[in-house]
This record gives C-alpha cells, sequence and structure tokens, in this order.
C-alpha cells in the first residue's frame, strides 16, 4: 500500500530538559538561565526589564523549572507511555548544566553523563530513536552572568567542549542531533537561547550579531565532530518557521515581507545551512546598526561555516504572521515571541496564537525550495487549557482537530515533492511552558497533574489524544 509518508517516516513527540526534568540542583546540576526565569504571563515582561539581572529571588517569585514534572525521576514511566503510543522517535535535550556545571569547567559531571546514559538506553530498549538537541533555552547561569553570555567569543570553546562530550559518548547509540533550539529567536528575546538581557547587552543589535556568529562557528565545529565519529550521523540546525504574509497587494507590505522573510525565517539557516552570510546581511546591519568592523569574526570562522553546514533544517512552527506597514493602527496580534497584525482569515488559540495549518505547507515549500535539504517538524502544538472530568477522562478534541489539519498540510507538502523527515509535537507530555512558565497551557497528549502554583500529585494520564496519535502512527498519518 502506498502511504502518503515514506516508510521511515520518524513519528514522535518533543520535550526539553529545562521544562520537564526538574531536580535542578541533584547530582552535581548547576543553574541554569531557564532556573532564573520566573512564571506567570509577565515572565517575559520581568526578564525584559531594565532590572532584571539573572538573580533568583525565591521570596517573591515560583520558579517552576526547578521542579518542572519531575521527569528526572519518571522517565522511564514516561517513555513507557511514548512507547505504547508507538513513537519512531523521541526529541529531547541534554541540560547543559548536568555536564558542565558552570559550563567552563574542563571534565564533566560523570552523574549527568550517568543519567543521559540511562534515558537514551531507556529509548532504544523500545525501539524510539533519540534525537537529541544539544543546547535548548538552557545554557548554565554563570556563562550569561560571568561572560555576559553567547556575545562572548570564549563560549564558543566552552560549547565545543560541551559537544564533544556528548558527542563523543553518546553519537554511537544517536543518529539525530540539534545544535541549538530555535536559535533564530534571539532576534525577538535573546534571553533564552543567547543568555543576554538589557543588563548584559541585549539592548544593542550588536551584541545580538556577535553572538549569532559565535553560535554559528560552534554549530559548525559540534557538525565536524560528529561527522568524524560517526559517517552517518545527521546534525541540524533549528529554527523557528512563521510563515509570513502581507497583509495586502499594497508593494509596501509586500517589500516589508520579504524583508521580515530574511531577517527572521531565513538568515540563521541562510549562514547554517549554505554555509556563508546571505547577499543581504550589509542591509540587515544597517538597518540594525551593527557595525560590521567591530564583529570580532576571523578568516578561520568563515572557513568552518562553509566546510561544515548542517545536514538537515529542524523547525518549530506553530502559527503564521501578517505584515502590515501601511496602517500603524492595525490590530495586532500575541504569539510565540512574535508580534504582526491579526490576520482577518485565522482563529487564534487561547494564547493568541493563530492557527494556521496551511501555512506549514507553504513553510516546507519555502524551506525545502530554497535550500533542498531534508526538512523534520520538531515542534509543533496547540497549549490549551485541558479539563479533568470526573471519570478522570480529557476530551481534547480542538489538539486533535489541529494535529489533524497540520499532518494534513504535511501530506500536502510531501506531495509537492518536500523531503520530510519526521515529526514531533512539542509538550507530548505536558510540561513548564517556556513563554510563560505555566502547567496551565498544556501540549500533551499526556496529562500531569500539576497547577501554576506547582500543586498536584504529578500523576499521568492518558488524554483522548493519546490514543489518536497512537492510530496515526500505527497508520503512518493514514488514519487521522
Amino acid at each position: 500500500m502506498h502511504t502518503r509518508f515514506s516508510k521511515d517516516f520518524l513519528w514522535g513527540g518533543a520535550t526539553a530538559a529545562n521544562q520537564l526534568e526538574g531536580a535542578y540542583d541533584r547530582d552535581g546540576k548547576g543553574l541554569s538561565v531557564a532556573d532564573a526565569m520566573p512564571s506567570g504571563k509577565q515572565r517575559f515582561e520581568i526578564i525584559g526589564s531594565e532590572a532584571f539581572d539573572w538573580t533568583i529571588d525565591s521570596d517573591k517569585y515560583i520558579y517552576p523549572n526547578h521542579r518542572g514534572i519531575d521527569h528526572y525521576d519518571r522517565f522511564k514511566e514516561d517513555i513507557a507511555l511514548f512507547a505504547e503510543m508507538g513513537f519512531k522517535c523521541y526529541r529531547f535535550s541534554i541540560a547543559w548544566t548536568r555536564i558542565f556545571p558552570n559550563g567552563d569547567e574542563k571534565t564533566p559531571n560523570e552523574a549527568g553523563l550517568a543519567f543521559y546514559d540511562q534515558v537514551i538506553d531507556e529509548c532504544l530498549a523500545y525501539g524510539i530513536e533519540p534525537v537529541i538537541t544539544i543546547s535548548h533555552y538552557e545554557m548554565p547561569l554563570h556563562l550569561a552572568k560571568e561572560y555576559g553570555g553567547w556575545k562572548n567569543r570564549q563560549l564558543i570553546d566552552f560549547y565545543e567542549r560541551f559537544a564533544r562530550t556528548v558527542l563523543e559518548r553518546y553519537s554511537e547509540k544517536v543518529k539525530y542531533w540539534m545544535t541549538f533550539n530555535e536559535i533564530n529567536s534571539a532576534f525577538h528575546f535573546p534571553a533564552l537561547s543567547q543568555g543576554l538581557v538589557k543588563s548584559n547587552g541585549a539592548g544593542e543589535y550588536q551584541n545580538i550579531f556577535q553572538a549569532w556568529h559565535n553560535q554559528f562557528v560552534a554549530s559548525s565545529k559540534a557538525v565536524k565532530i560528529g561527522h568524524e565519529l560517526r559517517s552517518d550521523i545527521q546534525i541540524g540546525c533549528m529554527i523557528i518557521y512563521a510563515t509570513t504574509y502581507s497583509i495586502d497587494a499594497n508593494p509596501i507590505n509586500q517589500a516589508a515581507t520579504m524583508i521580515q522573510n530574511q531577517e527572521f525565517n531565513f538568515f540563521c539557516t541562510d549562514v547554517q545551512v549554505r554555509g556563508e552570510y546571505p547577499a543581504y546581511t550589509a542591509r540587515t546591519y544597517q538597518k540594525y546598526g551593527v557595525d560590521p568592523e567591530k564583529l570580532e569574526q576571523t578568516e578561520e570562522d568563515f572557513r568552518l561555516l562553509k566546510e561544515y553546514p548542517v545536514d538537515y533544517i529542524g523547525f518549530s512552527y506553530y502559527m503564521s504572521t501578517a505584515i502590515n506597514e501601511t496602517d500603524p493602527e492595525a490590530a495586532t496580534s500575541a504569539g510565540n515571541l512574535l508580534g504582526g497584525v491579526k490576520n482577518p482569515f485565522l482563529e487564534a488559540s487561547e494564547w493568541g496564537w493563530q492557527i494556521d495549518p496551511e501555512g506549514l505547507r507553504i513553510a516546507l515549500n519555502e524551506l525545502y525550495n530554497r535550500y533542498q535539504k531534508p526538512l523534520f517538524i520538531v515542534e509543533n502544538g496547540l497549549g490549551a487549557i485541558d479539563q479533568v472530568a470526573e471519570d478522570g477522562t480529557i476530551e481534547d478534541d480542538y489538539r486533535i482537530d489541529y494535529l489533524r489539519r497540520h499532518i494534513e498540510a504535511m501530506a500536502e507538502a510531501v506531495a509537492d515533492g518536500v523531503e520530510l523527515m519526521g515529526y514531533t509535537p512539542w509538550g507530548c507530555i505536558d510540561l513548564v511552558s517556556a513563554s510563560t512558565g505555566e502547567m496551565s497551557k498544556r501540549y500533551g497528549f499526556i496529562y500531569v497533574d500539576l497547577d501554576d502554583e506547582g500543586k498536584g500529585t504529578l500523576d499521568r494520564s492518558k488524554k483522548k489524544s493519546f490514543e489518536w496519535y497512537k492510530k496515526v502512527i500505527a497508520s503512518n498519518g493514514e488514519s487521522l
């Protein structure tokens, strides 16, 4: 029988260490930037304020990442549930601070390495392929506070040591890797991926572009290490992709849309996939007040970028965005780190994210036709408030509907000729939200009994979407 997806298509789910593991201070783990992020809808406002300097104030704030959902102690139970759904792969990240607690140590923390040995072996015991993000929004707090985050070139060496340590340890068992999660998110919010807040330089694009350059070089070094260890290893980049529309046919808005696409959707991938800075770089620098003469870049950097581009493009897709330069009064849309104006043709989630499955087909075509590299949708999902019925069931038809429509769009893109490796919906088990630190913004197929105040049994239970996704995987995407 001919199916729409290849027979080795990687169905699975995705999480991040800092959002589910907890055990933030156990077995030698150091503090990460995520550990210093308070919970609540004001999370980004607090982190984005002039006063924020990465100080943890437990009297004033709740820090939900400290406990996560206790996956550190329950990973076997959780992976067993993923296996029951039939996962072919599981995307997770390694907490940098479990391996190098401060980030600048010479020798790794063996207890941290041993933990991921267990997680990887548990996946493999069920035939689940691990897909590992090397750094997912949890760089060591020490590197942000003492070194000024990724704008400091010393971080290239610290990351290289971290990447080498985990690649040497796990590459025989793990084929699929990504270097940095949502690297382009720094355009709007550099705290998560670059460790930059206003108090250490986030207000200046000079620092953000320097940090990106350092990350691009670090990423290429990881690709080089991986390729030397294993011939068939696949190391990808990872970006947020937001399909971008002009609100109308006005050429001013069309041009603004082109520029937004270049800056946000393509800049980081142009460098990481093509191995060189794009033609529009000088214009972008000019626009954001970046002095190229003051960027620390070497000939060796450019050689590395060219020789060791990524093998595939991992990306998150949650929503599209619309551009309206001609109407300053246009109503804006809340969303995943992105503004943009309200698109009258789209409905939005409870958190204001505009739902656009057709935009995913467009995204897949835009990326594939630009780069001709395999694509991997490593995040996609609906954050929603789930109600537990008296009998314990959770009817999350809205989530099923969201995912079904996005899988249909994927199938259309594959029919368009796009090479798609796999699909790992975000937060396959409920976890702490990155944008708000809330538990009530749930994504999972598996419900975790924990509220925004940190109260609950942490018991796991299956939502209606659990059985639905199990059928999707069993039928290789035919039964939706």
